[in-house]
């Protein structure tokens, strides 16, 4: 065996490249975008195809008659109300869970979680159940006038119990992360509660909250199955949005259907690009003001 088929000793100090467990860069690059594209991009694809096949006129027609207006109105206008609801009781019930210790707390940070396992239907029937007029809570409403179900609060007050978790979830492990040593500091120095909250507290959950209310709107914006059941499914009045989608599509109106759901697309993209655009600045306006 001669000396040039021999293999080549390390070097002393080099070092060995490290071997992964996860796949190399293309691979994973790779299989990322098929993925994506499998279940993000072809679908949205082919719903701006068969959009594309209407005429101007069939297009208005189908996304701006009153009755799909009205469903606009109350999808997004109900979608918003309860995000920002759930921010403000998710924040609460997030603060609860992680500064203060009682008895049942397990319970009460499990059924956090219950909209997520519980399906939808169950949700809405549940729901329905409690806040009619003949239910457990909205028999005492009804007397004063107040009608919780089959009207635009009971879309409301649904879209408010799916999205909770979403809030909860994103705020808490930030709660739990933040230093109360900064807290104790801005308490020795004078501070109120309520200015350590503001600008000690608040500066670290803001990005948090923003993500939370994100995720509660869209998820409120596309929810069907425990809507329709307290809605009441009244045009013009406590008619969603994805209930037109279904309707056209049992009317065999395909293309009607995708422009609908075009527009939704659309505007939900806007909201939500506008949301990240507030999540950057506040980082951006958080990483200075620690700088």
């Amino acid at each position: 065996m001669t000396a040039a088929s021999l293999p080549l000793a390390a070097a002393p100090g080099a070092r060995r490249p490290a071997r992964r467990v996860l796949p190399g860069f293309n691979i994973t690059l790779g299989y990322t975008l098929l993925y994506l594209s499998l279940i993000v991009l072809i679908p949205l694809s082919a719903l701006v195809f068969k959009t594309l096949s209407l005429t101007w006129p069939q297009f208005w027609e189908a996304v701006a008659s009153p009755r799909v207006l009205a469903s606009y109105r109350l999808t997004f206008g109900a979608s918003l109300i309860a995000a920002l609801v759930n921010v403000v009781f998710g924040l609460l019930v997030a603060w609860v869970l992680v500064r203060y210790s009682f008895p049942g707390k397990k319970i009460v940070d499990a059924l956090v979680d219950l909209p997520f396992a519980l399906p939808t239907a169950v949700a809405g029937i549940s729901l329905t159940a409690l806040l009619a007029d003949n239910g457990w809570v909205g028999q005492y409403f009804a007397p004063l006038g107040i009608q919780l179900a089959f009207n635009p609060n009971g879309v409301v007050i649904a879209l408010i119990f799916i999205g909770l978790p979403f809030v909860v979830r994103t705020v808490q492990p930030v709660l739990e992360d933040t230093e109360k040593e900064l807290e104790e500091a801005a308490s020795s120095l004078g501070a109120t509660r309520w200015q350590i909250f503001w600008r000690v507290i608040f500066p670290s959950i803001a990005p948090a909250l923003l993500t939370g209310f994100a995720m509660a709107f869209a998820r409120a914006v596309g929810e069907y199955g425990s809507v329709i059941f307290i809605a009441g499914n009244m045009p013009m009045v406590s008619e969603i949005t994805p209930l037109i989608i279904i309707s056209k599509l049992e009317q065999y109106d395909y293309a009607g259907a995708t422009a609908v759901a075009t527009v939704m697309l659309l505007i939900s993209f806007i909201l939500l690009l506008v949301i990240n655009g507030l999540q950057a600045w506040q980082r951006q306006r958080s990483g200075g003001a620690m700088a």
